[in-house]
């Protein structure tokens, strides 16, 4: 009776997907292909032409082309991508989730830096423990949900002195949750993963940063550069010695976020003009979400076209009771 009734399910399991296919395909072209293909290359048309109706548009052009030219580093936990992007750099990219967030792993002879922790979804400690045996200190491009979600698991975490990162220490759960939401995650979630208690844990800040601050890795230093807009307690860190610029959220390729209630345009345009003018000495730009590599030639670009949007010469779209200010590879999602 077990068999049997396993036999069932599996066959009623199975005319529910044929049932779901015949839905997303015309008669006739269903007609064509039944008459055309053998059965079981039939039967496999339709299966994948199911799944791809059920994948998320963003999740369908994934990977993305830009991590085609980088070294992969294999970690245990596949929740993670790991791409060296240059020597003692590393990218943990996440890309099952519409975030697409990117913390940065780097490593100098006495110490490591994380730059960011992610989401929270996996365990980013344990990761990072593949990749090095050195203490690693957190260091934060801001504390929104997307960026903060492992802090609680690391002893030494660093913070900008602002009210907006107090509140965020406390942790989280509503902002945590709309992670979640329908079309949110490509694929599958990691195992043991709690989808009701998921939120971003309160986590203990023990070391207050300010502008022009420099930490020391052993051979390699990076300086903090304070771009608040975004939000109140964004930053960029420089390491100048090898020209290379981790931007946070103050620019990435894709829609860049300045509609929540805590950004302030006015200082945004002000963080940029302050990075874009290093835009001659950099190598490369390492942006936090949707690719890890970028050209420094954006910065005085993005600057030139939030300018463009502050004095009413760019014209928006509307995106999802947003207004979005396109322009070519990047764009502004504001409110």
């Amino acid at each position: 009776m077990v068999a049997a009734s396993a036999t069932v399910v599996r066959l009623n399991q199975f005319l529910n997907l044929v049932l779901g296919l015949c839905r997303i395909v015309s008669p006739s072209t269903f007609r064509k292909l039944s008459m055309k293909l053998p059965l079981g290359m039939f039967l496999m048309v339709w299966l994948l032409a199911f799944v791809s109706a059920q994948t998320p548009d963003w999740c369908q052009s994934q990977p993305r082309s830009a991590y085609r030219k980088l070294e992969r580093v294999r970690i245990r936990d596949p929740w993670f991508e790991v791409y060296k992007i240059r020597p003692g750099v590393l990218a943990i990219y996440e890309p099952h989730q519409f975030e697409e967030v990117i913390s940065y792993l780097v490593i100098g002879s006495q110490k490591a830096l994380l730059f960011d922790t992610g989401m929270g979804i996996s365990n980013i400690k344990a990761a990072v423990e593949d990749l090095t045996q050195l203490p690693v200190s957190v260091v934060n491009s801001h504390t929104h949900n997307d960026h903060v979600g492992d802090n609680w698991r690391f002893t030494d975490v660093y913070g900008m002195p602002t009210d907006f990162t107090r509140m965020n220490a406390k942790g989280s759960t509503a902002d945590a949750q709309a992670e979640l939401a329908p079309g949110y995650i490509c694929g599958t979630l990691p195992t043991g993963f709690d989808v009701n208690s998921y939120r971003t844990n309160a986590f203990h800040i023990s070391h207050w940063l300010h502008d022009g601050d420099k930490i020391n890795l052993g051979d390699r230093t990076l300086e903090v550069i304070s771009t608040p807009g975004h939000t109140p307690d964004s930053i960029a860190l420089l390491d100048e010695r090898n020209g290379l610029l981790f931007t946070g959220d103050t620019f990435y390729p894709g829609p860049i976020y300045l509609y929540r209630p805590e950004t302030d345009l006015d200082a945004y345009v002000s963080s940029l003009q302050r990075l874009a003018e290093l835009a001659p000495r950099l190598q490369l730009l390492l942006p936090a979400h949707n690719v890890p590599v970028a050209d420094p030639s954006y910065l005085p670009r993005v600057l030139d076209a939030i300018r463009q949007v502050r004095h009413g010469r760019a014209k928006s779209v509307s995106r999802d009771g947003r207004r979005e200010y396109k322009f070519e590879g990047f764009s502004f999602l504001m409110s």
